[in-house]
């Protein structure tokens, strides 16, 4: 294959950063020619960024090849039917990208294949010794992000590799679901990312154990936990335990004091300080139940109000929340709703009034959930609204003076907290999820009718997994992960060409000396482009740093001595090297 001239590579690199970049990866990959904004959250991928792509995409085939996966591409455009029976047409919300037909049959763009997979070994499967088995794609997925952000790190159209493992029983799962879990470590290894492995709420997608690979870099979406032992997790999926029953016996009994302006907690814990101060300490936010409303509406659009309970000294984390109510969303409680339910009294919110199942609001209609952080558990002692203006109770009791419709665990996690492992404090960190594994279980095989015989000729429902990676995510992570103040640095393996050659002059012999240069390496196996532009030597070295070739050769004055410049963007060296030594330096640069 001959070398790539730059004069004729469909590339135009910029000087200003795009005006919606907000992570440095974003703005590298539009400045150097890799990618180019379609839409908001849309874009089209340019023949460098192309390159760049097959790369990640050929990793991440070789390793699923090695534990016998088997590659097969659905379309994007979907029927509808398939994901009504698993009820995900409603549960997908506003994130579903639906259309009609001409002839007005209803039709979706695929966020993720379940359904699909699942229908396809129903098909064409019927015995257990059609299994196990491991099938994947690596296609296109389309979700309607309220928010699309960071370029192709989170945008409504991507590339994703999804996989599916179909098993008789519970042991086999087990073993997909290991041999993808070591597949994804060898993947980001080789993309040469620090990632973390934690564990994940399964969502939308059920099933019971699910893990997250993230990738570490202070710009990532996804708030993580680690403890001393080796605990981490998603914060979605921190727990928080329950503490033991306490015994209130000596505790006295509710009282209602005067709290006149004291809506918000600071000012409430200064007030009952003064009004009901206590004899061993000062009151503190801990000890005050904040109750937070929320209108919980589901997928299909039926409201009602959601009124959670928690220590007053923390906040509701909305990320935990969305896991913790998924596929329902919560939104915030408006001064609308608050007239349509008087028993909610801004700023003084109790639980008494609320109290297990029961009706407030004019209306009657609609019942108001009462659900509480686990740490309030039976004989805790709060000070808590009494659902009348400039008022709070204190000595309310939770199993005493009031109860809840159930636990909800989705108050902010800190830097400090005990760790669930009871190793010592939780430390926080940030990161983008690269990869995720789900043991699907039953949900999808039970909901489609996938079911085989077994040994005994008694049909079984298959237990299935997943297993999903983002491609494009991971083109923008090693982007973001590899880039510096001159732009990308891309490793070797990932590169679009391992080499680039700079004509630093007009003179016809250097341009003579490139181009057997060129040939050269090219017939030794590495991906070459000479940059042959009419443009300063200034341009074309600015240029080859921000696209991050891994080797630039720089054939220049110094060839009238015999010899060439060669430099590693990444370490950020440079040696001078003779023109007939130059392809063997090159070489082991390249072979390190």
């Amino acid at each position: 294959m001959p070398y790539t001239r730059m004069s004729q590579l469909f590339l135009r690199t910029l000087r200003e950063d795009p005006a919606d970049a907000e992570v440095p990866s974003h703005k590298w990959l539009v400045r150097a020619g890799y990618i180019r904004r379609a839409a908001p959250g849309i874009y089209t991928w340019l023949p460098l960024g192309l390159r760049v792509l097959a790369k990640v995409e050929a990793i991440i085939r070789e390793e699923m090849d090695a534990i016998g996966g088997q590659e097969v591409h659905f379309p994007a455009l979907l029927p509808r039917e398939p994901y009504e029976v698993t009820n995900r047409w409603i549960e997908y919300g506003p994130n579903l990208f639906r259309l009609k037909d001409r002839k007005g049959v209803d039709m979706l763009l695929g966020p993720t294949h379940e359904e699909m997979f699942t229908l396809l070994v129903k098909d064409l499967y019927s015995s257990y010794k059609d299994l196990p088995l491991v099938l994947y794609q690596i296609q296109t997925k389309y979700r309607d992000e309220a928010r699309p952000r960071a370029g192709i790190l989170r945008g409504r159209e991507f590339i994703m590799k999804d996989s599916y493992s179909f098993d008789i029983d519970e042991a086999g799962l087990q073993a997909a679901y290991d041999k993808h879990r070591v597949a994804y470590q060898h993947v980001m290894e080789r993309l040469g990312l620090e990632y973390v492995i934690v564990r994940a709420m399964s969502g939308a997608m059920g099933g019971s154990r699910s893990e997250e690979f993230l990738a570490l870099t202070p710009f990532g979406e996804d708030t993580f936990v680690r403890s001393p032992g080796g605990y981490a997790a998603n914060v979605e999926a921190v727990s928080v335990s329950a503490p033991e029953p306490v015994d209130y016996s000596d505790i006295a009994a509710a009282t209602a004091i005067p709290t006149p302006g004291a809506g918000t907690i600071e000012a409430l814990v200064e007030c009952v300080n003064q009004v009901a101060p206590r004899t061993d300490r000062e009151w503190d936010g801990s000890d005050t139940l904040k109750n937070v409303v929320f209108m919980r509406v589901s997928p299909d659009g039926k409201k009602s109000p959601l009124v959670i309970g928690l220590p007053g000294d923390r906040e509701v984390d909305e990320k935990r929340l969305e896991a913790a109510l998924s596929p329902d969303e919560a939104v915030p409680f408006t001064d609308e709703d608050f007239v349509s339910y008087p028993g909610l009294v801004k700023g003084y919110i109790g639980p008494v009034a609320l109290g297990a199942g029961q009706v407030l609001g004019l209306k009657g209609s609609a019942k108001v959930t009462y659900l509480t952080d686990p740490r309030v558990a039976v004989g805790t002692a709060w000070v808590s609204g009494a659902n009348v203006a400039d008022t709070h109770v204190v000595n309310l009791v939770f199993g005493r003076d009031f109860t809840s419709d159930g636990v909800i665990d989705v108050a902010e996690v800190r830097e400090g907290d005990e760790s669930p492992d009871g190793t010592g404090p939780l430390t926080l960190a940030r990161g983008v999820e690269m990869g995720h594994i789900f043991q699907l279980g039953k949900k999808y095989a039970e909901a489609l009718g996938l079911k085989v015989l077994d040994q005994n000729g008694k049909l079984v429902t298959v237990t299935m997994g997943s297993y999903g990676i983002g491609v494009t995510r991971a083109v923008a992570m090693v982007a973001e992960a590899t880039c510096d103040e001159k732009g990308l640095a891309w490793p070797r393996n990932l590169a679009p060409f391992d080499v680039v050659i700079v004509v630093a002059g007009k003179e016809p012999a250097l341009m003579e000396a490139a181009e057997k240069l060129a040939a050269d390496l090219e017939v030794s196996g590495l991906e070459v482009v000479l940059d042959d532009r009419n443009v300063s030597p200034g341009v074309k070295f600015a240029d080859s740093e921000m696209i991050g070739y891994p080797t630039s050769v720089v054939v220049g004055r110094g060839l009238k001595d015999g010899v060439v410049e060669v430099r590693d963007r990444a370490a950020g060296t440079s040696q001078t090297v003779a023109v007939d030594e130059a392809v063997a330096a090159i070489l082991e640069l390249a072979q390190a």
